[in-house]
């Protein structure tokens, strides 16, 4: 009962998480189905823990920081670790993934859909390809180069103290072993499901698939947005410019594949 009074202080007290969450679940349901989404999450959530516990001992592979127990007693902790916190890898690295499967899926030429959208060939290969694989790896950690910054002076917002890093990085201090440690999450967490992936009965869709990938891309750019608001407001002008920049060019790249036609397709 005590775990379920904190999970529930929890939901109440980041409430913002649980938007993003709820957001994924749908986002993936909706292209992957039930059982490939209750895995991904799964298994990025329990890597996340696992590397976030090791990073808070030895070092390993995020670098040396620690949590301070500010908020012990008001939300859910798993050992010392803020159980909000691997359930952002999730719902992150899925984000991510959408926008890297938008990047890098064929585009399909034999779809007949009527739309403004570019088609997408969602095959087992095209998804679970060493490209989609390493280009997940790194949105993810960059989109981490918006969160970490603002969020390390959470204490002049509503996310609260919870953390430092006891030797400062040079991002705005943040160090660069944490985007390091992202990747590695990513990779791992990768690793893992695409293999599941490719086992699991093949997924049935309709041929156009990109009004299905969307959610995820727009989850991505949600999230980004969230966090620039944040650090606009907080009045971190540089780090929030920073970022800005830092991000543009994959969302014009996003914008051109998602409106490219393919060669010898009729205009509607």
């Amino acid at each position: 009962m005590e775990y379920l009074d904190l999970l529930f202080k929890t939901i109440l007290y980041r409430p913002y998480v649980f938007v993003f969450l709820a957001a994924f679940l749908f986002a993936a349901v909706q292209l992957i189905g039930w059982p490939r989404t209750w895995r991904f999450w799964l298994i990025t959530w329990a890597t996340a823990f696992v590397l976030e516990f090791s990073s808070t001992r030895n070092g390993i592979p995020f670098g040396w920081y620690h949590y301070n127990g500010s908020t012990v007693g008001q939300e859910l902790y798993f050992s010392n670790i803020p159980f909000m916190d691997p359930i952002s890898f999730s719902f992150l690295l899925y984000a991510a993934y959408s926008v890297a499967l938008c990047l890098l899926l064929p585009t399909d030429l034999s779809s007949s859909a009527q739309s403004r959208l570019a088609s997408f060939r969602f095959d087992t290969a095209s998804r679970t390809s060493w490209p989609v694989f390493g280009l997940t790896a790194f949105l993810f950690a960059f989109i981490d180069m918006v969160i970490d910054p603002v969020a390390l002076r959470g204490d002049r917002w509503f996310l609260g103290k919870i953390y430092y890093y006891p030797d400062p990085g040079w991002h705005f201090g943040v160090p660069f072993a944490n985007y390091v440690g992202w990747a590695v999450v990513g990779m791992v967490s990768l690793a893992f499901y695409f293999p599941l992936d490719r086992r699991l009965p093949v997924v049935s869709l309709p041929q156009f698939v990109t009004p299905r990938l969307l959610p995820g891309v727009g989850l991505y750019y949600g999230v980004l947005a969230f966090n620039l608001t944040m650090t606009f407001w907080i009045g971190e002008t540089v780090i929030g410019l920073s970022g800005l920049l830092m991000h543009l060019p994959v969302l014009a790249w996003a914008a051109v594949r998602l409106t490219a036609r393919p060669r010898g397709r009729a205009p509607s």
